[in-house]
């Protein structure tokens, strides 16, 4: 088996690819995993246009940051702040989040 990226970095490396990140919302112990600065080695910076979570959605600019625009039915805002590691705009259009079967 070859380690290493595994094919990501030609995935991010065009401006014209989507890159829509799906993981949990918090880590064991509810440790933050949405951060302002990410502490692991990075395969492309400032790629990702959106994060989609089992509690909410995200969409990521590079220049303004997070904007929340949908959220699991029986959470508020303040639930995502407090298991969000930082700071984002609640859009005024938000949503709540649709399961697709």
């Amino acid at each position: 088996m070859v380690k290493g990226m595994g094919g990501a970095m030609d995935l991010v490396s065009s401006s014209k690819t989507k890159v829509v990140v799906t993981m949990e919302h918090s880590a064991k112990g509810n440790a933050h995993k949405i951060m302002e600065k990410c502490t692991l080695p990075l395969t492309g910076k400032q790629c990702v246009n959106r994060i989609i979570t089992e509690k909410a959605v995200f969409d990521v600019d590079k220049k303004n940051g997070l904007t929340l625009i949908e959220l699991w039915e029986g959470l508020t805002v303040d639930d995502i702040k407090k298991s969000t590691g930082c700071d984002f705009a609640v859009s005024p259009k938000l949503m709540p989040m649709q399961q697709i079967s």
